[in-house]
């Protein structure tokens, strides 16, 4: 298999095992022509917006993009272009970091299965529209750590009605 191949394969492994902790389901577009890989959904009510959803575009890199506080991430134009929209269901960039070689990605014992590296999430909604032919250099956040509580917590905020 090839090795972005096996980034996409394992970037979505990595939603869906944060996911099923925090307790919402996750699905997969037959298509992805809209710049989404994976929809994640909570169950019933509980606030103003029943069963909220939240579309996610995953990126997978071993490249090292850290600058200070931020990462910064050369996004498709398109991608880019899809993700500012004011769309129904908000949408996340989610970036997933793996080491450079992938024998390493996981490691796995009788007491633990351990993903490496972490995921850091940006929404760029409102963003503005840029003239770009090629790629948008996009920053992520350090402090938006792709994890089960800043899952809960972005599905909570939806779920009153707010946004990411």
């Amino acid at each position: 298999m090839e090795l972005n191949q096996q980034k996409e394969l394992f970037s979505k492994a990595y939603i869906r095992a944060v996911a099923a902790t925090a307790g919402f389901s996750v699905s997969q577009p037959e298509v992805d022509d809209d710049s989404v890989d994976l929809k994640i959904v909570g169950k019933g009510r509980g606030g103003v917006v029943s069963s909220p959803e939240l579309n996610l575009q995953l990126k997978c890199t071993s490249r090292e993009l850290l600058d200070g506080s931020f990462i910064r991430y050369p996004l498709r134009i398109k991608n880019y272009s899809d993700l500012i929209i004011n769309s129904q269901v908000p949408r996340l960039l989610v970036v997933v970091f793996v080491p450079e070689n992938s024998e390493n990605w996981l490691q796995q014992s009788e007491d633990e299965m351990c993903m490496r590296y972490c995921a850091y999430w940006v929404s760029l909604r409102g963003e503005p529209e840029r003239i770009n032919t090629a790629n948008v250099t996009v920053e992520l956040p350090r402090s938006n750590q792709f994890a089960v509580e800043s899952l809960k917590s972005i599905m909570q905020r939806l779920s009153q009605g707010g946004l990411p």
